[in-house]
């Protein structure tokens, strides 16, 4: 599998001023190309291949007045540039006939010279590594690299980039071998939510760290003196790299404490079990602070990726689960509860419940039954809790139904 490592990058001022070029260049070339590719579609509908667009925007380019200045700069990165305007178009037309998951992907746009984060990419001919630690980039230069460890192989690949708070990094693209752990029997089923970041289905709370909420008064005072400098002076582009560096402290504390709470949860469980919740939705109620602050979908994808290189498996199961209404013990669906309520009594078994960790319970229960039943899934779910209730049934309706026993739910039962 590939993976990316990245490392921060120091460059010497005559560095940061090559690299400004080599920016300003690829933004060029590939807006040209963009603007080369409509006008061709605009007039009969026909394609520019990659060649005959290079050698327009790129080497016939050099030899006029207007574009001299291409020359500047490593040709690698150029046609860098051009690959990325492929895949984009490739993502466009595989989002539109369906071939995509996700989100629809637009066409691409052309790139704004205002645009605070800024990337190049080099490939194998645009960059070497040499003996002494440094970073050789055409025509920019040794650049000092702080190596915080050493890379698994020989990189394919570096992008250069510049975050909207000044710093440089390279994110190398190497090859790395999967390295699965040792199996273990434990599973675990996590309820993600805002009061508490996650509650297991073991018992364990993970608290809610709120990064954005404890930065909002440092955040607050630094955009309140942006606002008070006058557009374009030095001062108010000082003031502006003050604010993003205030951002990106939060940014960088919640990636690592996803990257911690993540290989954590992957190297104590064989298999993990979330609900799918829609994250963007959630993002658009009165909670949408809180729901960007949590991050879960950084977190889902972080723990993913750990998953796959280690062996070990990360079900999801369906946002229409009716994981707080259902009860764990005799799976009774008991309707729909208000979120200040945090602990409710079943009306089938009278068992008390706290609302979070009997949701997770569910998961878990739900996410080894669709584990079992999938093709090619485990003989047994691979929990041995005695307490558990081993599933038989897969599937949940999507609506949650009136009062019922748990086999006409779709419901894991005993």
């Amino acid at each position: 599998m590939h993976l990316r490592y990245s490392f921060r990058l120091e460059p010497t001022p005559g560095q940061r001023i090559a690299l400004a070029r080599t920016f300003g260049c690829a933004r060029v070339v590939y807006n040209d190309a963009l603007a080369a590719r409509k006008a061709a579609y605009a007039v009969d509908k026909s394609h520019v291949a990659t060649g005959v667009l290079a050698r327009r925007v790129i080497t016939e380019a050099k030899r006029t007045p207007e574009r001299a200045w291409l020359a500047e700069v490593s040709v690698d990165a150029l046609q860098s540039s051009l690959r990325d305007l492929d895949a984009a178009y490739a993502n466009f037309f595989a989002s539109v006939s369906g071939k995509r998951r996700g989100r629809r992907v637009s066409l691409p746009r052309f790139k704004s010279k205002r645009e605070m984060r800024q990337s190049v990419r080099f490939s194998k001919n645009g960059f070497r590594l040499r003996d002494n630690g440094r970073l050789n980039l055409a025509k920019i230069g040794d650049v000092r690299v702080r190596w915080s460890r050493p890379l698994p192989s020989a990189p394919s690949s570096v992008t250069v980039i510049k975050d909207p708070s000044g710093r440089y990094f390279a994110s190398f693209v190497v090859e790395v071998e999967p390295e699965p752990l040792a199996p273990v029997t434990s599973e675990v089923g996590i309820d993600l939510g805002l009061t508490h970041y996650a509650v297991l289905s073991d018992g364990k709370v993970i608290d809610n760290p709120r990064f954005l909420r404890r930065a909002e008064r440092r955040l607050r005072k630094a955009q309140q003196t942006l606002s008070r400098k006058v557009k374009g002076s030095a001062n108010r582009a000082k003031a502006r790299i003050r604010v993003a560096r205030a951002h990106a402290r939060v940014a960088d504390a919640r990636r690592d404490w996803c990257h911690q709470i993540a290989s954590g949860l992957v190297r104590d469980n064989q298999a993990v079990y979330l609900e799918d919740l829609a994250v963007s939705g959630l993002a658009r109620t009165r909670m949408a602070k809180s729901v960007h602050d949590a991050a879960w979908g950084m977190f889902r994808r972080v723990l993913e990726d750990k998953a796959a290189r280690a062996g070990r498996h990360v079900g999801v199961v369906s946002r229409w689960l009716p994981s707080s209404q259902t009860c764990s013990v005799c799976w009774v669906v008991d309707g729909k509860k208000p979120l200040h309520v945090r602990a409710w009594r079943c009306s089938g078994c009278g068992t008390e419940h706290d609302r979070d960790l009997n949701a997770s319970r569910v998961i878990l229960a739900a996410g080894q039954a669709e584990r079992l039943n999938a093709p090619g899934g485990p003989v047994s779910p691979g929990a041995e809790n005695p307490c558990q209730a081993r599933p038989v049934e897969r599937g949940t309706h999507p609506k949650p139904q009136p009062v019922t026993t748990g086999r006409q739910a779709g419901i894991p039962v005993l």
